[in-house]
Parts: C-alpha cells; structure tokens; sequence
C-alpha cells in the first residue's frame, strides 16, 4: 500500500509588515521632521517594503495599516494590503498572518518591521536562509533590546512578541536567535533622530533619502539629519 506523501513545502517566504496610522507614527522624529514627519514614515515604510520585495526569497508582502494615506502608498510599491484590527502590533501581526497563510499556505511566514530604509535585499536573503534552519527565529534590532525580525516555518505556529523589550521576549518563548554579520541594514530601525543618522550612513532607499533632502533644505537650524 502506498503512503501519502507530505504535502510539499515551499522556500518563499511572506512577509508581514505592519504599518501605524500617520498621525501616530515616528512620533520622536517630530522635532527633527516637523510637518513632513507622516510623509517621511511612509518613505521610509515604502523604501523597507519595496526593498523586501526585491529579496529573491520574498513571494509577497503583506502589509497591515488601518491608514488610508499609508495603504495606497504601499499598494502602489506592490505590497498586499489588509486593514488593521487595531488591537495592538502582536494583533496585527497575527492578522496579516492568516491573511498570509491564505494567500500562500505552504509558505514560511516573517514579521518585519516596517521602519528599516537601509534594508539590502541580499541582506535579507541571509537573514531568511538563516532563519529556515528554524522552527521560529528572530533577528535583535541594532540596541540589541528590541526585534526587527521574527519568522517560523511553514506550520509551525506564528506567535511574534514585538514591543519593548522584545528580544527577551522571543528568546524566552524559545526562538533562536540569529547572530550574523554583515546585515547591519536589517538591524538599523529608525525611531530617532539618531537612528535615522546612522540608517543614512549605510545608505537608505530613495524615498526616505528625497525627504531628507526636503526636510533638510527646509529646516533653518540645520537640525535634520543630512544625508552627506
């Protein structure tokens, strides 16, 4: 009698990046960005999911924003989009997780964060094939507190701890965590001025680099981070 086989499994994976309503995204970029903050995170949301979307592993990305503005910005760079329950970032997650096992059920399911505009895409791709050696994995931001990545295999239950001190989170829930070098383009999440200083040192997309320049040649203090 012939056994069944296993159902075959693939290598791609989708990702699932969820995006704040403007008005309470990159709150501490106020005083650097003034009135261009909303339109610098979707740049950099835009530039981050563009980027991931170039990395040969990634089928699809889902993005997950109840903002409106947001939403056809990242339809237009060729994310999937789906609405936000707003209960939360985790709530998100697993939302735009279903919708990702929906779409594609066979495939490996990521949570990126959506504020990396440094992303390489063969970074990425390093991150990715490193993160399939697991059943759930994950990647600390550059402080080395937080996450930028969480990811687990096709079947294996999808159960992202973002927010805070989140690294200790996942390593306490059992994933592993991924020590790699030369991928410091998926470490770098931007939050601050600061951080934003050190994402344009390594080179950011050209979406976040354009609104740096307006918000550059706006600014009369010179405050801004430049992107020289």
């Amino acid at each position: 009698m012939l056994k069944a086989m296993p159902a075959p499994q693939s290598s791609d994976w989708t990702l699932v990046v969820p995006v704040k309503t403007l008005v309470a995204a990159k709150t501490r970029l106020s005083r650097a960005a003034g009135p261009h903050r909303a339109a610098l995170a979707v740049a950099i949301a835009c530039d981050t999911v563009e980027a991931a979307l170039s990395c040969a592993a990634v089928a699809r990305v889902v993005v997950v924003t109840g903002d409106p503005v947001a939403a056809e910005a990242l339809a237009a760079v060729g994310a999937h989009v789906v609405g936000d329950p707003e209960a939360g970032l985790n709530a998100a997650l697993r939302h735009g997780a279903l919708e990702a096992a929906r779409l594609a059920p066979t495939d490996a399911v990521g949570a990126l964060q959506a504020d990396l505009p440094a992303l390489r895409p063969v970074e990425l791709a390093l991150v990715l094939a490193a993160a399939a050696e697991f059943d759930q994995a994950f990647l600390p931001d550059a402080a080395e507190i937080g996450t930028t990545f969480y990811g687990v295999r096709p079947g294996v239950p999808f159960a992202p701890g973002f927010g805070g001190e989140s690294r200790e989170r996942h390593l306490r829930r059992g994933a592993k965590e991924l020590c790699l070098d030369g991928i410091d383009s998926i470490r770098r999440d931007v939050d601050t001025p600061d951080d934003l200083r050190a994402a344009l040192a390594l080179g950011v997309g050209p979406r976040t680099l354009a609104m740096v320049e307006k918000i550059s040649g706006e600014s009369p203090t010179g405050g801004t981070p430049s992107p020289s």
